[in-house]
């Protein structure tokens, strides 16, 4: 079946004036956010820069490997670059942050199309424990510093482009570009066209009851794979439209194995079992902490991973570092009794999720 390549390759002889974008267009444009362009697109945010030429411009770099998510980005941004329909897009107005003082991960940037709109594609969570922090605080904060910088980005860019607006994201861009959307004036509001959130999880029940958000469900179209984990987490009301994968379990997440059929994803009834279990069980842990439980137990979790002596994810699992973690659990007795109370709610939030799932059958 077709993934994003086999996409460029069958559409990408016609520009965006011909032949409008499309939710597949959405998604290359999040992809195209993740990775870290070069001196010119940073040094010079206000002056676009044909994709193309920042093609080169990063891969010119030492350190250009660094600045790549995964390998694939890099192979994504080389077909634009030689893509009709993508290569005469210009990049403005990137921005990177970083802070982990303020537990913020934020970064976005802005394409200008070939038919007089531009789409702001926001970055999702990147390998930090920083920017994993901030995803779980959502689950008891009423907005993350993320959020608040997307709509600060998007009304900045509405102002120095007047013209029609898209706004998308994978994974976090995806809740960051529905939550600018949903927040910016009504007068900025109706200049966007539509909001793609690419399994990016949802909200606290007090924004999606905001009459803002009830009056862009019509323009906000969210994806996930089938055995989705993270675009179920928090509450959606908007429909979604279930995407086939390639992958299995949590794999999915990563959109290069979503399957397309030309300009379309190949599309699925609904989620797997798993996935609405997964789901469920997480709804039924959440709703018995109060907001301040979940302070703490999000606090716990990083307390305890951030004792390592990485930053990055896939370095909590080194051997050294899981030495560090029994050290401090065992010197610990308050943390240690924290986490087991949780874990022991989280396993009872399992068993309850199980039999409301049978008994739906």
């Amino acid at each position: 079946m077709a993934d994003l390549f086999d996409y460029l390759l069958w559409r990408g002889d016609l520009s965006f004036a011909q032949v409008p974008p499309n939710a597949v267009d959405a998604l290359i444009f999040s992809a195209l956010s993740y990775i870290r362009f070069g001196a010119d697109v940073e040094s010079s945010p206000d002056t676009p820069i044909l994709l193309s030429k920042a093609f080169e411009d990063l891969t010119s770099l030492p350190d250009f490997e660094d600045r790549i998510r995964v390998k694939k980005d890099l192979e994504l941004l080389e077909a634009v670059s030689q893509s009709p329909r993508f290569s005469n897009c210009k990049i403005y107005q990137y921005r990177d942050i970083l802070i982990r003082e303020e537990e913020t991960q934020f970064a976005a940037i802005t394409f200008l199309l070939d038919d007089g709109s531009a789409f702001l594609a926001f970055r999702g969570t990147d390998y930090t424990l920083t920017g994993w922090k901030e995803d779980f605080n959502m689950s008891f904060q009423d907005t993350i510093p993320a959020q608040r910088l997307a709509l600060e980005y998007t009304l900045e860019i509405s102002q120095s482009q007047l013209m029609p607006l898209r706004l998308g994201g994978h994974s976090k861009g995806g809740n960051l570009s529905m939550f600018a959307a949903i927040h910016a004036p009504e007068v900025l509001r109706k200049r966007i066209l539509g909001v793609y959130n690419h399994d990016g999880p949802g909200f606290r029940e007090y924004v999606t009851e905001n009459p803002a958000y009830l009056e862009m469900v019509p323009r906000l179209h969210t994806y996930v794979p089938q055995s989705s984990v993270i675009g179920m987490l928090l509450e959606h009301e908007e429909p979604y439209t279930v995407v086939k994968s390639k992958q299995v379990g949590i794999l999915q997440h990563e959109f290069y194995s979503w399957e397309l059929d030309g300009p379309d994803f190949v599309t699925m009834e609904q989620t797997t079992w798993d996935s609405r279990f997964v789901d469920q069980t997480i709804k039924n842990w959440l709703n018995e902490m109060s907001i301040s439980e979940r302070d703490a137990i999000v606090d716990a979790i990083f307390d305890l991973l951030q004792a390592g002596e990485s930053d990055n994810v896939f370095e909590i699992l080194h051997p050294k570092n899981i030495r560090n973690y029994i050290r401090i659990l065992s010197n610990n007795g308050g943390m240690r009794q924290v986490m087991s109370e949780e874990f022991l709610s989280l396993l009872d939030a399992a068993r309850r999720t199980q039999q409301q799932l049978m008994e739906k059958k």
